[in-house]
């Protein structure tokens, strides 16, 4: 449903607005450099593909009531916020050092960190607006089947930040790998990371 003008104009805007720099990116460079290259991976998936919920509820219409209501709105949002300021609170209790350990406990650290990053992008409500806002003005009413473009633009804007922040978690991760023979980096970083999601989450919650 989508033409090949429609669908590569978006993917360029879609690309680049996944690569300015802004909370998503900060959080999985965070993960990735103070926890390692498979956890800032997992973790950059998780927060990609956690647009599809803003795609369904987008294309369902369900965002644009979640707008018009600000109480369902300030609830969402300071849901969010609290789960960031909780997040933050456990990297900041951390001992630091990307530690290798048995492969069935990393494949379960892994795993839980992947479906944090999903949880933490579907329930942010600024991504909610971002795709009420966004996904419509690329979708060409003459071509009929309104809800199916933007579910499509959605899907394409997820798989696009999904591959995006898997990059950029395998990039950090490089980083923490170096720093894992240093525990005293390593607990910095984490201090860093766990500071950077507080801040994030406390302007969740305060923003207007």
């Amino acid at each position: 449903m989508l033409t090949l003008a429609q669908f590569f104009g978006f993917l360029a805007a879609a690309v680049l607005i996944t690569l300015c720099p802004g909370p998503d990116n900060l959080m999985v460079l965070g993960m990735g450099i103070s926890k390692g290259r498979r956890y800032g991976v997992a973790f950059g998936l998780g927060c990609g593909l956690g647009c599809v919920s803003h795609t369904l509820l987008a294309a369902l219409g369900v965002s644009a009531l979640i707008a018009a209501s600000p109480v369902a709105f300030t609830l969402l949002k300071v849901c969010g916020g609290l789960y960031l300021i909780w997040l933050g609170i456990q990297a900041l209790r951390s001992k630091g050092g990307a530690q290798i350990g048995t492969v069935s406990g990393e494949q379960q650290a892994v795993s839980r960190l992947f479906f944090k990053g999903v949880f933490a992008n579907a329930i942010n409500p600024k991504v909610v607006l971002f795709f009420l806002s966004f996904l419509p003005q690329f979708v060409v009413t003459a071509n009929g089947h309104v809800s199916l473009q933007i579910a499509l633009l959605g899907l394409t804007f997820t798989l696009q930040a999904a591959l995006l922040f898997g990059l950029l978690g395998l990039f950090s991760g490089a980083v923490g790998q170096w720093l894992a023979k240093r525990p005293g980096a390593g607990r910095w970083l984490d201090r860093i990371a766990g500071t950077v999601f507080v801040a994030l989450g406390l302007r969740l919650i305060v923003s207007r």
